[in-house]
């Protein structure tokens, strides 16, 4: 059995390089579909859950099932590294943690990004006293959970303002009630992520809020986080991996040329879960370079981070040990 896929950027271990030439997937070998179990995350969909609904498992020996919701990427983690689902989800931050912290996982393909279009703000009353990054130390912050792509934006925020990593308080909300946290005072600031821009289209129809800071005033254009498997699934089921990766990207790809039809389709895909439906008309997109490609900083970036605080021991992790492999993958084969 053997592959053929074009790289670029980081070369061979970038896994999102493996779509850059092509989107034709590689023959099912198997009869019986591989199932790939996973948790979702409320108002929101991730690129294999638009590949889906668009038909692109149908004849790739692929199965997705729904498990369940993560509140956020370290418990999608959790799951994965207990065997509970086969596929996480979660910021690069929180992705090489895990990774640090011994699970044997593998970035498959960046599943979201910032930029102009799609990114994380954070949203005071219209009357707040606060103005910028400097004026949130001493204050409370919603996020949607520790030790993920919110919390790391907060603390990388306060590293650049020369201020203590531990100055704001950071306070865990789920998506559905950020509004409702921001308006009656429980929170100064709502962080609402770039997975999250359903709820942030209501909080912005309602009005009586403004934006103090986003994401990319922080880290500039990057990779937000990744799809996340096992090793050991991947060796298991090397065919099934890489269409699941290829397809996956095909429609992140189809999203960003199609937003109204991708819009559509999450509209279903909520409707289908017994969510608000409506929010779709807010979704901006996955936020992806084309083909989902990844460059270097966007783990260098956070290796860097970890390392500058003591999370991660220097030299430890590098981009080649974290991304997707295809090529090493098809030799084994």
């Amino acid at each position: 059995m053997s592959f053929s896929f074009h790289f670029t950027k980081i070369g061979a271990v970038v896994a999102a390089g493996l779509l850059a030439s092509t989107h034709n997937s590689v023959p099912a070998a198997a009869a019986d579909p591989v199932t790939f179990r996973y948790l979702a995350s409320q108002g929101g969909i991730s690129p294999h859950e638009l590949a889906n609904e668009l038909g692109y498992f149908k004849d790739n020996g692929i199965k997705i099932e729904n498990v369940g919701y993560a509140q956020g990427g370290p418990a999608s983690l959790f799951a994965l590294a207990a065997g509970s689902v086969d596929l996480g989800s979660a910021a690069t931050s929180a992705v090489i943690n895990s990774i640090a912290g011994g699970n044997d996982f593998v970035a498959a393909y960046a599943s979201n990004g910032i930029n102009d279009q799609v990114q994380s703000t954070f949203y005071v009353l219209e009357d707040s006293p606060i103005k910028s990054i400097k004026d949130i130390a001493g204050k409370s912050i919603s996020v949607n959970t520790l030790g993920a792509h919110l919390d790391y934006t907060v603390r990388e925020a306060l590293h650049q303002s020369a201020l203590p990593l531990n100055a704001a308080n950071l306070v865990v909300v789920p998506g559905p009630q950020l509004e409702q946290t921001l308006r009656s005072g429980q929170v100064d600031i709502a962080g609402v992520g770039y997975w999250q821009s359903t709820f942030e289209g209501v909080l912005k129809e309602h009005g009586g809020v403004r934006a103090v800071f986003d994401d990319t005033d922080v880290l500039g254009e990057i990779a937000g986080g990744f799809i996340v498997l096992r090793r050991d699934f991947i060796e298991s089921h090397p065919e099934a991996a890489l269409n699941f990766v290829q397809q996956s990207i095909r429609a992140a790809d189809w999203s960003r040329e199609h937003p109204d039809e991708a819009r559509a389709v999450l509209a279903k895909i909520l409707k289908d879960r017994g969510e608000n439906a409506d929010l779709a008309k807010h979704w901006r997109g996955f936020g992806l370079r084309p083909g989902a490609q990844a460059v270097p900083r966007d783990l260098d970036f956070w290796i860097a981070a970890l390392e500058r605080e003591g999370k991660l021991s220097k030299g430890k992790l590098k981009a080649a040990d974290i991304l997707f492999d295809p090529n090493a993958q098809a030799k084994s084969n």
